[in-house]
């Protein structure tokens, strides 16, 4: 039996972390069990703080409290994320059984730092249960590792391989007496799970088992999922004999020339329900089974980091519609313990990636986002180096990259600063910036002023070819300069905020040295002429307006951008005033992709799996930053103040001849434009949040009209 506990008693010793007394490997399942008495009326709130290596499932009294609990290891090198849970609405007065299933990793990833050993802290102060060596735990024998084919290394998690034969069905409940006392590690902060940090976003949100139609030929049970979601697959079969091999995968098992996870199912005699607790992605879920099994049920629970999809968008080019809904689809697919790069492959938090995701974020899903959008920006800062390289994908227990371009675009307007606007978090500003501080003290100038090339452990500029490698990084700097200013002057670092402001004038200076022959070359640089140098030096002020006819002729002759830079190439042609190419270019390039109807997300290179853009997985989120520059520059929405308490409509030229609508929230509420052709004239209706205002420019006209919170209604003339 597991000890009892009786509430009210005084216990002097602290939460230990434990683990289980018994041999322990990579993929391990360890069930951890506790009884206790509560003799007393049960407080109105009991907050137990829970941490593991590297994930758990709750029940109190075979309730379950967390499906899925727990962050993957790593807010900062040795550091462990811990959750706060509210138990008392579980508690009953009496007799309480505490289960806990530990699913330990036992490898590291490119989104999980290892401990080297599984462990479980657990502290519920007001009902003084705290783990300990009186807490019984057991190896979950039915829990395996299949065979080969494995994920690849990228990725901590290994594929599941339950055998149900060897099934513990009670063990919430009951304590078979194979269980024995727990071993007791160390205190909180010890090694080697080292220090807790709260856990600063909310639990995935659980939509619950969909029971799914299905299709079954022969051997293979085929599931059409709504979407590309993350999920865990759920099944009920009747077998007659048991010890049959279910093989569970989707169709992103392998995908980006990869194997990925997936899982398998050992039967047992009679009817059985089973839930595969590692999660996977796809739009299909395909079970291969042996055909005397019997079908049941066939379903799945769609998981996900806990927003939604809040925007609405309509345009008359259903294109651009069609893109906005893949690229929603492909950002809510790649977050969860943090943004990906892709949900299958790696599940990594590459900061190009995020730059681009947290854009598309503030345009489309509810201001919760900002929390993982935070909690990537401070793993960033604290796993800079003692040097100050700001490095990437973090949080990792592989190697990590500088990644100059990458890392210079995450403090650049479009990353740290674009953070600070839509949440008006100073207190977050105030943090990073020491950070980018110190990060940008390793770049030097060269006597022209022009950014001198710094050599990393990966100079990566883009997937693809024809990078002028000098220009682009000097590109980044620039705009990292410029943001770098706006936190100095936020922050009232006036001498600092000249400083950047002196550099970015040497830099720029430099850059246009570079300009010959009507395009931006670097001197060493001898490809064809680089598209995505001439978007940077637009965007970050460098290009004059003089040069931009001759700009526009080589991003019309010009295609070698990857689907990531090619948001920035857009946006620079919407500053320049050529909105009308800045769509039909976009339209063109990212055609294929949008129109197709096999796969419900956006790819990572122009073509799937193409060997030009790293093994070509069809979900990367960093192929939807058209949604921020249709918002931004189309539709000419942008916060002026941080926090959104003042904001800018100001469409462009190319917009006036569409017809379109955008919604979506921020800090401050819903945020709503709509233009309407009708005949010569168009209807504008403006929805502006309580405690925010908007300067709103008239198309055709001068100077900004202000409005104050509610819907205002304009009508205008079409040129």
């Amino acid at each position: 039996m597991a000890c009892l506990l009786v509430f009210g008693s005084a216990f002097a010793q602290p939460a230990k972390w434990i683990t289980l007394n018994g041999r322990i490997t990579e993929n391990t399942w360890i069930c951890f069990r506790k009884d206790i008495v509560i003799d007393g009326e049960i407080p109105s709130t009991v907050k137990a703080r829970i941490a593991v290596d590297s994930k758990y499932w709750l029940w109190i009294n075979g309730r379950e409290v967390i499906f899925e609990g727990g962050l993957k290891r790593g807010p900062k090198p040795n550091a462990t994320y811990v959750d706060e849970v509210d138990l008392a609405p579980f508690l009953a007065k009496g007799e309480n059984k505490i289960a806990v299933l530990l699913c330990y990793f036992g490898k590291n990833g490119y989104s999980h730092a290892s401990s080297g050993m599984a462990g479980l802290f657990f502290d519920a102060p007001a009902i003084g249960l705290k783990s300990d060596s009186t807490w019984l735990s057991c190896r979950h024998e039915a829990y395996g590792t299949t065979a080969a084919p494995v994920p690849n290394y990228r990725l901590p998690e290994s594929n599941i391989r339950y055998d149900a034969r060897l099934d513990m069905p009670s063990w919430q409940t009951e304590t078979p007496d194979f269980f024995t006392a727990s071993r007791e590690v160390c205190e909180a902060g010890g090694k080697p799970w080292g220090e807790l940090v709260n856990r600063p976003v909310p639990q995935f949100r659980n939509y619950g088992v969909t029971q799914a139609e299905y299709t079954r030929e022969g051997d293979l049970l085929t599931i059409k999922l709504p979407d590309n979601i993350q999920f865990t697959p759920v099944i009920e079969l009747e077998s007659k004999r048991g010890g049959e091999l279910v093989d569970i995968r989707t169709n992103h098992s392998f995908a980006g020339a990869t194997w990925n996870t997936r899982a398998e199912y050992i039967t047992k005699p009679g009817v059985q329900r089973y839930e595969s607790l590692g999660w996977m992605n796809g739009e299909t879920l395909l079970i291969r089974l042996n055909e005397g099994i019997k079908v049941n049920m066939a379903g799945y629970r769609q998981t996900g980091y806990a927003t939604s999809d809040q925007s609405e968008f309509r345009f008359d080019n259903p294109f651009f519609e069609r893109f906005w809904k893949k690229a929603v689809s492909t950002l809510l697919v790649n977050m969860r313990d943090n943004f990906f790069d892709c949900p299958d492959r790696e599940r990594a938090q590459w900061w190009g990636d995020v730059v681009v995701l947290m854009g598309e974020c503030f345009y489309t899903l509810d201001p919760s986002i900002d929390l993982l959008i935070n909690k990537a920006i401070r793993e960033l800062c604290d796993w800079s180096s003692p040097e100050g390289v700001l490095r990437s994908p973090v949080p990792t227990g592989l190697g990590v990259s500088e990644l100059p371009g990458q890392m210079l675009a995450s403090i650049g307007p479009y990353g740290f600063w674009n953070y600070y606007m839509n949440t008006g978090d100073k207190e977050t500003l105030a943090y990073v910036y020491p950070v980018v501080k110190k990060y940008l003290s390793l770049y030097r100038q060269d006597s022209n002023g022009l950014t001198v090339f710094r050599k990393t452990g990966w100079n990566w500029g883009d997937w693809g070819f024809e990078k002028d490698m000098t220009l682009i990084y000097a590109g980044w700097h620039a705009l990292a300069l410029l943001s770098a200013q706006k936190m100095a002057d936020e922050l009232g670092f006036r001498a600092e905020a000249d400083e950047f402001a002196r550099k970015y004038r040497a830099l720029k200076k430099g850059f246009n040295r570079c300009w010959r022959d009507g395009v931006y070359r670097s001197p060493d640089y001898t490809g064809k002429t680089d598209d995505r140098v001439q978007a940077l030096a637009v965007l970050a002020g460098i290009a004059s307006g003089s040069k931009y006819p001759q700009i526009l002729a080589t991003l019309k002759k010009e295609e070698h951008a990857s689907p990531y830079m090619e948001k920035y190439v857009m946006e620079a042609l919407f500053k320049m005033g050529y909105g009308d190419y800045a769509l039909e270019r976009t339209e063109k390039r990212f055609g294929a992709m949008v129109n197709n109807t096999e796969y419900a997300t956006l790819f990572e290179g122009w073509e799937i799996g193409s060997a030009d853009f790293g093994g070509g997985t069809t979900n990367h989120a960093w192929s939807g930053g058209t949604i921020t520059v249709l918002a931004s520059e189309m539709c000419g929405i942008k916060p002026t103040r941080a926090g959104w308490e003042e904001f800018e409509v100001r469409p462009a030229k190319a917009t006036a001849n569409h017809s379109y609508s955008i919604g979506f929230p921020t800090v401050k509420g819903m945020v709503k434009s709509e233009w309407e052709i009708d005949g010569g004239s168009a209807i504008w209706t403006i929805t502006v949040p309580e405690g925010s205002k908007a300067k709103v420019y008239i198309p055709g006209k001068s100077g900004c009209t202000t409005f104050g919170s509610g819907r205002h209604t304009i009508t205008t003339t079409v040129k």
